[in-house]
């Protein structure tokens, strides 16, 4: 959103350096993302002053020229003109040697001495297209009498540059979208931090009193969508270009002047966050009907497209027709033309959903629907009316047709929330003073209705939309108090640390720079998603029944909350891969959304992926592909980190839509999560060609079982390990876990470590066997073992695995 400097000053009591507001507006929460000086006219007339024709005689070499001498204040100088209008005595513009022009913005004119059919000119008399104020060429501009020779043009003119502001406005702080709710910000900035006891001050207006016979009657047919609906008529206005100063304060902000009654609308929108519509009373014709469309009615919009409104469409209509579309879009029939002369004004607060609907439903979106669809303060509305009224009046005539209608049967409430000075504190980890808490809030426009010595009973604007809780207001209070001035504490925890309470929130970022460490990359990724992965890929597991589906999507593509974290990350692998980038460390914690039988589910999941080469590219080391032990190994440590892996078991992957093979991850009992490798479906869906392998942890779950786990701090031993190795003939489908769990049950006091080291299948074995080389490591902290003890539990090792895996000795 743009918002202009000059015009923000109004509200202010003291001057800031565009820098300035860029640093203050960008703590309060409203980023500036940039600004750049705006003038009314490109150059700011520099060079161009006003004149005084004294002699204008006929050109003695050209018929349809004049030789004219003019004085600039200072001097009397010969200029050639070529207007049919020019004559001795007029005030005119006089464009002197040096001065640039630019009378198509890309085409520079630059004023020098010449000659014209052998008569010399210092200078040119200018038209209004060539100083670039209009388009008419009919002659020069002919000034007041009264203009006094040698005042720069600019002055004259009333031209005024600007510093135009763009604020990268969120979609929660409907209060902004007017430079008073701008204001209101800086203001309580300045309040804060600067003693500044200055009030945000609205401009006077005076009540609509009716001076004139226009009446028109208004009724609203669903309140439910328009809540409030306020309007007046203006008789014998007289439609013309509106005045400099008007025309200035919208090109400051990126809009182009009209005529005075729309400019009007447009420059109360901006001032204050409401929009407004002007329409020709005539088409109104005495009625006003705010209703639902009828089945197939059509209507021809401002941009000339011809729209068929759907059922759910509420539109402004007069006795027989549609004349607007509610807060999205102005009919081309009913609008302000150069031949009306009556006005109905319109102020009305919408119901934000149905805005919203009716604007994506139409493909449409105007200023006026950015407002109304994020929802407009619905306590403005009568001085939004009140103030558009009195500009009309002054820049257009005529006179109040009518009294004010106001329909507004069920008036909306302001909300209460209670804030506590302790959460407070809580929360921004610093102590706030009681008293500067109250300043912000009141700056803010916060009512306190009770105190106490724990908090405050608050009443909360109507145009504060989005703070419905405690937590809302404690953010007003921090945007406003400041982040710079919470202090960091002097010391920062980077350790992963298990504690009997620990930090869950602190957990996952310490577990995600553990990944960072290990050469991942974090993956954020959109909650929406495409329905079609459920379709077509999701199979029982993440069916089209179970997705959590948006009544108002924003496009085909995020219609559903996504059911699980694979789909996206095989997005992301695809984009990599097709930009020539295929070894990828992926990780993302995120969370999944489903639902059955009316009940919706909520689940917190970190994805792992690994796919292509383990490593870049380099003459020290080999390449190797990834593969599906690399990523068990990644795990295995993260879950060693969190001391869960005394704990950690593997299954068979019984049943998984996605995965082709793997293991199942479970603490104790309680399923963990899966890994394995991506199927070639899901694959070929996304167009990647390589195996991925991924790790789909329910990151609720581990934090669950994170009460089982027990940190225990042990001494170095005092002994040496004893190793002892194993050869093994085995069946091609045992897996090394079965291997260390009969080896783990054969001894549990001094067995440290079951390593695999080799593994050979092919030739010189049978078929459907394979070859495990499996370590041992035993090892006593308090005494040196002898070898009959180790060789007591290997004879027992050696005797289990022949027993229950049929492994034979090589």
């Amino acid at each position: 959103m743009k918002i202009s400097s000059a015009w923000l000053h109004e509200y202010l009591p003291i001057q800031k350096s565009p820098e300035e507001l860029d640093q203050l507006l960008t703590d309060t929460g409203l980023e500036v993302e940039g600004f750049e000086t705006i003038e009314s006219v490109k150059g700011g007339l520099q060079g161009v002053v006003v004149a005084e024709v004294i002699e204008c005689e006929q050109h003695p070499n050209a018929d349809r020229l004049k030789v004219t001498k003019v004085n600039n204040g200072t001097e009397i100088l010969q200029v050639v003109c070529g207007a049919p209008n020019v004559a001795v005595g007029q005030k005119v513009i006089l464009a002197q040697v040096g001065a640039v022009l630019y009378p198509k913005p890309d085409e520079p004119l630059k004023m020098k001495v010449s000659k014209i059919r052998d008569v010399e000119s210092y200078g040119m008399l200018c038209a209004e297209d060539e100083l670039g104020l209009g388009t008419s060429h009919d002659g020069i501009l002919i000034l007041d009498p009264n203009a006094k020779p040698g005042t720069p043009a600019a002055e004259y003119l009333e031209l005024e540059s600007d510093v135009q502001i763009e604020i990268g406005l969120t979609p929660n702080r409907a209060d902004a979208m007017g430079h008073i709710g701008v204001a209101r910000d800086v203001l309580a900035y300045l309040a804060c931090h600067e003693g500044s006891t200055a009030k945000l001050q609205l401009k006077e207006t005076r009540k609509p009193q009716k001076e004139s016979d226009l009446p028109i009657t208004v009724s609203v047919e669903n309140a439910e969508r328009c809540p409030r609906y306020m309007g007046l008529s203006i008789s014998g206005v007289e439609v013309k270009p509106s005045p400099a100063w008007l025309q200035n304060k919208l090109r400051a902000v990126g809009l182009s002047p009209i005529n005075n009654i729309v400019d009007v609308t447009n420059y109360v929108m901006r001032e204050l966050g409401t929009p407004l519509h002007a329409f020709d009373a005539d088409v109104v014709n005495g009625k006003v009907v705010v209703r639902t469309a009828k089945p197939g009615e059509k209507i021809t919009t401002l941009d000339g497209v011809e729209r068929e409104l759907n059922e759910e469409d509420l539109v402004i209509a007069n006795a027989s027709e549609a004349m607007c579309i509610a807060g999205v879009f102005g009919g081309n029939q009913s609008g302000i033309s150069d031949t009306s002369k009556n006005v109905f004004l319109e102020a009305a607060y919408f119901q934000p959903v149905s805005v919203r609907k009716t604007a994506k439903r139409h493909g449409l979106s105007t200023d006026a629907s950015f407002r109304f669809e994020r929802g407009v303060d619905v306590d403005l509305i009568p001085y939004a009316l009140e103030r558009a009224a009195q500009l009309i009046q002054e820049v257009a005539g005529g006179k109040i047709g009518m009294d004010v209608v106001d329909l507004y049967p069920s008036p909306i409430q302001r909300r209460k929330v209670i804030v506590r000075y302790n959460r407070t504190n809580q929360v921004l980890g610093h102590e706030i003073d009681k008293n500067v808490i109250q300043k912000i809030l009141i700056s803010l426009d916060f009512e306190i209705l009770a105190e106490t010595n724990e908090g405050l009973e608050l009443s909360v604007p109507n145009y504060r939309v989005d703070v419905d809780r405690e937590i809302d207001v404690i953010e007003e209070i921090l945007r406003i108090y400041g982040f710079n001035q919470i202090p960091l504490p002097e010391k920062l925890n980077t350790s992963l640390v298990l504690t009997e309470k620990p930090d869950l929130e602190r957990l996952g970022v310490s577990l995600a720079e553990v990944l960072a460490g290990m050469g991942f990359h974090e993956m954020m990724n959109n909650s929406l998603t495409s329905p079609q992965y459920a379709e077509k890929l999701g199979g029982e597991q993440f069916s089209v029944s179970k997705a959590v589906s948006m009544l108002n999507p924003l496009s085909q593509d995020l219609a559903v909350m996504r059911q699980s974290l694979v789909f996206q990350a095989m997005e992301t692998v695809a984009h990599n891969q097709n930009r020539q980038n295929p070894d990828l460390r992926l990780f993302e914690f995120g969370k999944t959304y489903s639902q059955e039988n009316g009940t919706y589910a909520e689940n917190k999941r970190l994805l792992i992926l690994m796919t292509g080469n383990k490593q870049e590219e380099s003459w020290a080391q080999k390449l190797e592909k990834s593969t599906l032990f690399t990523l068990k190994g990644i795990v295995n440590n993260l879950f060693e980190r969190l001391g869960l892996i005394s704990l950690l078991q593997e299954e068979g992957l019984q049943s998984q839509e996605i995965l082709a093979d793997g293991y199942q991850v479970r603490v104790l009992k309680n399923t963990v999560g899966t890994i394995g490798w991506v199927n070639s479906k899901v694959k070929k869906h996304f167009g990647v060609k390589q195996d991925v392998f991924v790790a789909d942890l329910d990151w609720d779950a581990i934090l669950a079982s994170l009460k089982l786990a027990k940190t225990q701090y042990k001494e170095l031993p005092k002994t040496f390990e004893v190793r002892r190795d194993f050869s093994l003939l085995l069946d091609s489908k045992v897996r090394f876990a079965e291997i260390e769990q009969i080896a783990r049950k054969a001894d549990k006091k001094i067995l440290q470590k079951v390593g695999l080291f080799d593994v050979y299948e092919g030739k010189n074995l049978q078929e459907g066997k394979k070859s495990y080389a499996v370590s041992f490591t035993f090892q006593d902290a308090e005494q040196t073992l002898k070898d009959s003890q180790v060789d007591g539990i290997m004879n027992t090792i050696r005797t289990e695995l022949e027993k229950q895996l049929g492994a034979e000795l090589r």
